[in-house]
């Protein structure tokens, strides 16, 4: 059972280096932290207290995993017309009158600081490079120009 303490703490490891663990809620640390008091028992000498707590969390993930696997997969978020503009450039702080320059630089001004890598969080900077691209977008078709310009 020694093997398995030592799983699981590789397992945690291995969640906090590559970032999963940021995506992880609450429920599924708290479900991480029981499958390692239980094997740690379990490798102690204490099957009885250790293995239900292993069963426990291994069917919390079992669970978990299953539920994942049914939601149905997000489609992209396409422009929906000028509300979606006024929304990214309220996002950027940008004004109607902004061109690409200004735009890519009220990109590169917030991306610093919300980046991932930065301890900010995917989703916002997933938000501010889609609210770039259609403004870019959006300025290229106003000036007739092709997107990439």
């Amino acid at each position: 059972m020694g093997w398995l303490a030592l799983l699981l703490a590789g397992v945690a490891v291995w969640l906090i280096w590559t970032g999963k663990l940021q995506r992880m809620t609450a429920k599924d640390g708290m479900a991480l932290g029981v499958a390692l008091v239980g094997s740690v028992l379990a490798a102690k000498g204490k099957p009885v207290i250790g293995a239900p707590l292993l069963v426990g969390a291994a069917l919390f993930f079992a669970r978990q995993g299953k539920a994942r696997v049914k939601q149905p997969k997000r489609a992209k978020a396409r422009p929906r017309g000028g509300e979606d503009v006024a929304a990214a450039r309220a996002l950027l702080g940008l004004t109607p009158d902004a061109d690409a320059d200004a735009i890519r630089a009220a990109h590169r001004r917030l991306i610093a600081s919300v980046h991932p890598d930065k301890g900010g969080t995917e989703a916002l900077a997933a938000q501010i490079n889609a609210a770039r691209d259609l403004l870019i977008a959006d300025h290229a078709a106003r000036q007739h120009l092709p997107p990439n310009a």
